[in-house]
């Protein structure tokens, strides 16, 4: 990435620059998140196991079994989590969390190869499968759009240690087969015009939304924007979501957190928390300005 020219996106109408210039730090390019299956991020490790026991105590990665269900997204105070609202009746992703999590792994995506993420999607969803393909949707039940990261705990002994790390590769195992699923298999017709939706708004308001994110973040993401793609993808879709498509921000603060909790590491979630409550503050002020 050294000495590269700014992220881009291409559009049909115009060149949507990233916005934010690359690192020129060595460091840059090999702080690039890793990538997945089918170019999506792969998340961040989000807790480790500590044996408690005397005889062993280094630190071994692993990763909890964490909350088992979905916010309701309507009412994104409430505490009630199960999987009701998760699968519809034909056994396919029916939420607006799914489709904000599916907007933002193709927008990642689209930065990557510096393509139109609206173009990548309608590739992606409209591609055909390969003779064979069967893909088992008892998968997307085992799936976990809540699966947060966490502190560390304590495992008492070697075998519940083995117990979690064989678990966590059960539940990575589960994400790569279902996020390099075919769309069309995944998600219902609602979650993919949500998440189509919300990629015309991003690409519609690219250019305006660059000039407010560079004001607001902090000037570390932008020494390395390459090392943040994740993270400005998912202020880009939350800004987009609010301005265009009008969802309370409430609402959108709340579920930009919450991606930033599954796939970001570190302090991400409350940065983009502070980031896109600036933003909004702003836009009022801006409003009642206007009036």
């Amino acid at each position: 990435m050294e000495g590269s020219p700014a992220l881009t996106l291409s559009s049909p109408k115009a060149h949507l620059p990233f916005g934010l210039l690359s690192s020129s730090s060595p460091s840059s390019s090999s702080s690039l998140r890793r990538t997945g299956v089918a170019g999506f991020p792969s998340r961040p490790s989000r807790c480790r196991v500590m044996l408690s026991s005397p005889r062993n105590s280094p630190l071994v990665p692993a990763v909890v079994a964490a909350e088992a269900a979905e916010v309701a997204l309507e009412d994104p105070m409430s505490s009630v989590r199960d999987f009701s609202g998760k699968i519809d009746k034909s056994g396919r992703f029916c939420s607006p969390r799914a489709a904000r999590e599916l907007a933002l792994l193709v927008a990642y995506a689209a930065c990557l190869e510096g393509s139109d993420p609206v173009r990548l999607f309608d590739k992606r969803v409209n591609a055909k499968r390969f003779p064979g393909y069967d893909f088992d949707k008892a998968k997307l039940l085992e799936y976990d759009h809540m699966s947060f990261g966490g502190a560390p705990i304590n495992a008492g002994t070697e075998e519940e240690a083995e117990d979690l790390l064989l678990r966590n590769e059960r539940e990575s195992a589960v994400e790569a087969e279902v996020l390099s699923a075919p769309p069309k298999l995944v998600y219902n017709r609602f979650v993919l015009r949500i998440a189509r939706d919300i990629l015309e708004a991003v690409s519609d308001r690219w250019n305006q939304h660059v000039a407010i994110i560079n004001k607001i973040i902090p000037q570390n993401w932008k020494d390395e924007p390459a090392a943040r793609i994740i993270e400005l993808c998912i202020l880009h879709l939350a800004m987009a979501e609010v301005t265009v498509i009008g969802t309370r921000h409430q609402i959108v603060i709340n579920e930009a957190v919450d991606l930033a909790k599954r796939f970001c590491d570190g302090g991400a979630p409350r940065i983009i928390n502070g980031c896109l409550r600036t933003f909004v503050k702003d836009q009022v002020t801006d409003g009642a300005a206007k009036q």
